[in-house]
């Protein structure tokens, strides 16, 4: 199988497995878990930020930055194709009582000057905004990479607003790859941001969460609210710190490897790529085919290729560690013999 559904697909290598069980333990909740807290320490210097919290997943690291952050009646701005906005059971409204406002892009990258008239201006009867997240590298948006300039003057009209500027860095590390500019100098200025750890970079569960001393002292008791504290974490922990060490290389052949899909599929007839592919996720159409996007994906699954139907004729393909250049040209042969026999 050439899995193509989502990075998340990925499984821990021998390598990281031997480090989870080799892991020094302790209790997390305690803080006496010493691989989760080197974990903590490394990624927090690794955004340029003064602490960080272990958490089980990145959704939790949206919803307790949002929680810790806002208040009940406040509204956000998000991307309408975002991850917040989506994909994650409407938590903030559900669990914070806090709105989202979404704002309509070709791409998932939004203007400042979108950013800015979503904000609301202080009145009895509105919602008070509170918070500007951005997604960068966009998970629905054909991973899409955010220029440096657009993120920071997006965190410019919030901190200019008096807003709280939110990173989902669930895959922060492919925009790093991509670019060459530092995590660090993407989230400068920025309250919060977080890294998954379950996606490109192959652990089996986790994300961490950075900000200030401060606000990881709140987010630790919304993590424990919310049933995400730990006790001998360090199995989970050393996975990430392996994968820091040894994976983060790979996130360029991904990138690479997605583009390389992206050119086979574009001499596919009836298959037109959505977007510019500029990190390890890609969109392409089979509408020109005239054949359902879940049509195609099923038969595509039938000759060993697993790609991700998402609607409107479109469908996602992810490349990661576990899906190699091999894998691509299978995918793109799997991808041309579906489209030749559906065309």
């Amino acid at each position: 199988m050439v899995d193509l559904y989502s990075d998340t697909q990925t499984r821990p290598t021998a390598g990281m497995r031997e480090a989870m069980a080799k892991a020094v333990v302790g209790d997390e909740q305690s803080g006496d878990d010493p691989t989760t807290n080197a974990l903590c320490e490394r990624t927090a210097a690794l955004l340029g930020m003064e602490a960080a919290v272990f958490m089980p997943s990145g959704t939790m690291c949206n919803l307790v930055a949002i929680l810790t952050q806002t208040r009940a009646g406040d509204e956000i701005v998000v991307d309408a194709s975002s991850h917040i906005y989506n994909t994650e059971g409407a938590s903030a409204a559900a669990i914070g009582g806090v709105s989202t406002k979404p704002l309509t892009t070709e791409n998932g990258v939004f203007t400042a000057e979108q950013a800015e008239a979503a904000i609301r201006p202080p009145a009895r009867t509105a919602p008070r905004s509170a918070l500007v997240s951005v997604e960068n590298t966009t998970a629905f948006s054909g991973g899409s990479v955010w220029p440096l300039e657009a993120v920071r003057a997006v965190r410019d009209v919030a901190k200019r607003h008096g807003l709280i500027a939110h990173m989902d860095g669930a895959r922060l590390l492919n925009a790093v790859a991509a670019t060459g500019i530092s995590a660090a100098d993407y989230v400068d200025g920025f309250d919060t941001a977080w890294i998954d750890l379950s996606k490109g970079l192959g652990c089996p569960v986790g994300a961490v969460l950075c900000g200030t001393k401060d606000f990881i002292v709140e987010a630790w008791r919304w993590k424990y609210r919310l049933g995400g504290a730990m006790r001998q974490s360090g199995v989970l922990a050393a996975a990430g710190l392996y994968a820091l060490d040894h994976h983060v290389d790979q996130l360029k052949v991904d990138n690479d490897n997605a583009l390389a899909l992206d050119h086979g599929l574009r001499a596919i007839e009836g298959v037109e790529i959505a977007a510019p592919t500029q990190s390890n996720i890609l969109r392409f159409s089979v509408e020109a085919l005239g054949v359902p996007e879940a049509d195609f994906a099923k038969a595509c699954l039938e000759r060993g290729v697993r790609f991700r139907a998402t609607g409107a004729h479109e469908i996602r393909a992810t490349t990661h560690l576990d899906v190699d250049r091999a894998g691509v040209e299978r995918a793109i042969a799997a991808a041309r013999e579906v489209a030749a026999s559906l065309g």
